[in-house]
């Protein structure tokens, strides 16, 4: 059975604490040798046969220089580490331009761009995430790709240009599964901090070979007082130092990384119902003259982010980040015979194309309560159902609002176009607030989309949402201030707004604000769901009157009350529980730790679903809901298994 959603990130929470103790550990060993070789270096000056330049420049203290290189090298771990991690603010962009990506514009013409672009849009729309940016790295003729990222939110997708241009349709769905897995695992932060914190580890090295290469740089001078000695002593203690500290390193990102490479490939396969994708991808590594290995003077540092190992890690493999290729490909192929595939530009024998599209997609206006049930065991679990679905969702998108949503400014006309009200008067006032604040060109291709997003079926407004994502994180600030100006002046021009319709508003802003913001990550506050019982009823309440007459909000209350029996639940009245109220319950109820989470959005599924007549819109307000806890869900649909895969 696939290890639970909140159990993986109750996992990965575990892995960073002990990351950090590990990692003290080492600064700890590495500031207690410094220190011990410098006393060992001062005493062994102090006998040596001609004492006399040593003596006219050490301190006499023979304990002071050990001290003093132990601070130092206290300070200098510290504040590469600091500065490495502040580096790494920008998130998963910060990381993949480090290793020379280039982020792939949503509207490009280039076939093989575009079809990657294709698959990654795809792939997080059936797993219920943000549409990532997505970062060629061009000079790369390995096959490799990584995640990177703090959230789901901020994450991106690169991958090599070997990716891109050796593998087919499939074995790209297979790696690009393969890294949302790490998305959805909890993997990116994990290893964005490791990249870090590891930073300060492995600094000590490289000021090592700087001061030996000052000392072999220096002319030489008659002073006696101008020994080189200490210098060149400090720089070889640091050089070793350094090279203990690249092996613990390797041996920290080995720990942690290479059971997690299992998961994500045991994770794709769910995602895809596709075991030869992968393993294609994988058996074309092996046959491919460059493998996976990635040239950029950066790659070592990020070895244990990649899908494939990008650089070479020793000959015993006690260091790999990840397991050898072929135990890979057996436990996804047991059969395996053993041959790998030769590389050949696969990609341009089906450029167009999108195989595998599941007949027609458009739902009933009631969904099936089946389906709905239980929602907290689909959180993080897409399955093949769900891909087949996400292109058929694309597909049925008209065209003009998907080549919009790829553009710079089409994708901010058509956030607008979502935000018209139905109501002329309402509509022309919101118009004229949008004519004061943006330009005449994105007022004019709004009003020119808006009839299609008012015949759009309320299951494609939060996916036509997530496409959009990528071109409006390619806004700069002023760009993004003038659109959420512009934006909160639309909402709240009607005077009112539906809960689907603040759905959508705080979905869109909490995945677009951290681009330009500052903006803290949410921190585990509660470990248990009993003294979070105010905000539970406003949430729990807003559900309950969202379209439903007096009995039946009590109904629905009295069925998401069965699944949290530990709190008093009971029905606020309809003014208690507004937007304002809802939103604040939210800030408070993603503090909860995420294996009590389930729960709670077990208690909202059973709050819609209470009545047996579950709309669609009712179904993506669950979803957006649990987007705002974290908990990325995939569409619901009829037919899905009620439990994850095995």
């Amino acid at each position: 059975m696939a290890t639970d959603f909140y159990e993986r990130q109750s996992q990965a929470r575990r892995s960073t604490k002990w990351l950090v103790v590990l990692f003290l550990l080492a600064v700890v060993s590495m500031v207690g040798l410094v220190f011990g070789a410098t006393a060992w270096g001062t005493r062994a000056l102090d006998q040596s046969p001609d004492p006399t330049p040593w003596r006219a420049v050490a301190p006499s203290d023979p304990w002071t220089l050990p001290l003093v290189a132990g601070v130092a090298t206290l300070v200098l771990i510290g504040g590469a580490s600091l500065y490495k991690i502040n580096q790494l603010r920008g998130g998963g962009t910060a990381v993949a331009e480090n290793v020379g990506g280039r982020r792939l514009l949503p509207n490009t013409n280039d076939p093989v761009e575009r079809r990657l672009l294709n698959v990654v849009e795809e792939m997080a729309l059936a797993a219920g995430v943000p549409v990532p940016p997505v970062f060629l790295l061009a000079d790369e003729d390995g096959i490799n790709a990584f995640a990177a990222g703090y959230a789901a939110g901020d994450a991106v997708v690169a991958v090599t240009r070997g990716t891109a241009e050796q593998l087919t349709r499939e074995q790209l769905q297979g790696v690009v599964a393969h890294e949302f897995s790490h998305i959805l695992n909890g993997d990116m932060r994990l290893n964005i901090r490791l990249l870090g914190i590891l930073h300060g580890i492995l600094v000590l090295g490289l000021v090592g070979r700087f001061l030996l290469r000052m000392v072999g740089s220096s002319r030489p001078r008659s002073s006696k007082n101008n020994n080189p000695l200490p210098l060149l002593l400090v720089g070889l203690a640091l050089i070793v130092v350094g090279l203990l500290g690249t092996l613990i390193g390797n041996l920290i990102k080995a720990a942690v990384s290479r059971q997690r490479e299992y998961l994500a490939d045991a994770s794709a396969v769910q995602f895809t119902r596709n075991p030869s994708g992968i393993a294609g991808a994988l058996k074309r590594i092996g046959g491919a003259i460059a493998g996976s290995r990635l040239q950029h003077p950066n790659a070592a540092q990020m070895s244990h982010m990649y899908f494939g190992q990008g650089v070479w890690e020793g000959f015993s493999g006690v260091l790999a980040t990840h397991p050898p290729l072929s135990k890979r490909i057996l436990a996804l192929e047991p059969t395996w015979d053993g041959k790998f595939l030769a590389a050949t530009p696969a990609a341009q024998m089906e450029i167009s194309g999108a195989a595998g599209l599941v007949g027609n997609a458009q739902p009933d206006s009631l969904v099936p309560a089946a389906s709905v049930t239980r929602a907290a065991a689909h959180v993080a679990h897409p399955s093949d159902i769900h891909s087949r679905y996400a292109q058929q969702l694309r597909n049925d998108l008209p065209d003009p609002l998907l080549t919009a949503v790829h553009e710079p400014y089409g994708s901010r006309a058509v956030i607008f176009a979502l935000l018209l009200d139905r109501n002329t008067e309402i509509r022309e006032t919101q118009l004229q607030q949008l004519r004061t604040m943006t330009t005449p060109d994105i007022v004019a291709l709004t009003v020119k989309l808006s009839p299609l997003c008012d015949a759009l079926d309320a299951r494609l407004r939060l996916p036509l949402i997530d496409l959009a994502l990528p071109a409006l994180r390619a806004m700069v600030k002023s760009q993004y201030m003038e659109f959420s100006q512009a934006f909160q002046a639309m909402v709240r021009a009607d005077g009112r707004l539906s809960l689907f319709e603040w759905m959508l508003y705080r979905v869109l802003l909490r995945n677009l604000r951290p681009q330009f913001e500052k903006v803290a990550a949410p921190r585990i506050a509660y470990y248990g769901i009993q003294r979070l019982a105010a905000p539970c009823n406003v949430l729990l309440s807003a559900l309950a009157h969202a379209g439903c007459t007096a009995e039946g909000a009590a109904r629905s209350l009295a069925a998401a009350a069965r699944q949290l029996p530990e709190i008093n639940c009971h029905l606020l009245p309809a003014d208690q529980c507004g937007l304002a109220q809802l939103e604040a319950s939210l800030n408070e109820l993603v503090r909860l730790a995420a294996k009590h989470r389930g729960r709670l959005i077990d208690a909202c599924s059973a709050a819609i679903c209470a009545d047996q007549g579950v709309q669609v819109q009712e179904v993506e307000l669950l979803r957006g809901i649990a987007d705002m806890l974290d908990c990325p869900m995939p569409p619901l649909l009829a037919g899905q298994p009620l439990t994850p895969a095995s």
